[in-house]
């Protein structure tokens, strides 16, 4: 199986070292790349094409929210998770709002790191409990315009959104569902155009604010 290949941007050289030897001791994830600034990212990208981009949010030149919006333009399908210090609601929301996948804290512990980069790769999406909190919040501020959108998915993509809500990755839905993989991921991006959502993060909590807890489909 082809190693995920990853793009690590941050300003400081010793934590880019870090990560790196952190990485290597994974045979299946690999730093193809390394960047500065979210500038010098957005000139190695197009030319690298990296499975995922683990992507600093305060950074000289061009900051990582600036870089996830321009590389989500050129290259929607490269994945981007922040790393980041700051946990501060103006930051997470502009990297979610920008199209990041994920928002992950740098003192994170390593082995949560790896499982989390893996699982945005099976489609998951990485958030401590304290972000996915915090972005609840704001999307439960305009509960009653998503509450008439919702109204407008088939009963099917309802099936899929609450599952996405759970946790679950495409191939799980595929499975509890009955159908394939691919059809999924057909209705996953319905219901992103539909709800006006940019990501799976969004659909995720979304769902959470929402559906009703229940143990059946």
């Amino acid at each position: 199986m082809k190693p995920i290949s990853v793009m690590l941007v941050d300003d400081h050289k010793l934590f880019r070292e870090g990560i790196r030897a952190l990485l290597q001791l994974y045979k299946d994830i690999e730093i193809i790349c390394e960047a500065s600034n979210g500038l010098d990212a957005l000139s190695k990208v197009e030319e690298t094409l990296p499975d995922l981009i683990l992507m600093d949010v305060q950074m000289p030149i061009m900051n990582g929210v600036e870089a996830t919006q321009l590389i989500k333009a050129r290259t929607p399908s490269v994945r981007i998770v922040m790393l980041s210090a700051s946990d501060e609601d103006n930051d997470l929301f502009g990297a979610i709002k920008a199209g990041a996948q994920g928002y992950v804290l740098k003192n994170t512990p390593s082995e949560e790191l790896v499982r989390q980069i893996k699982g945005v790769m099976k489609g998951e999406a990485p958030l401590s409990g304290l972000m996915a909190t915090k972005i609840l919040a704001e999307f439960n501020m305009d509960t009653s315009s998503k509450l008439s959108q919702k109204d407008r998915l088939t009963n099917r993509e309802e099936e899929v959104l609450h599952l996405i809500g759970l946790g679950n990755t495409n191939k799980e839905i595929s499975g509890i569902l009955s159908i394939t993989e691919s059809t999924v991921k057909k209705h996953v991006q319905n219901i992103l155009d539909k709800l006006h959502l940019r990501n799976r993060v969004e659909a995720a909590l979304f769902a959470q604010g929402i559906l009703p807890p229940t143990n059946d489909i």
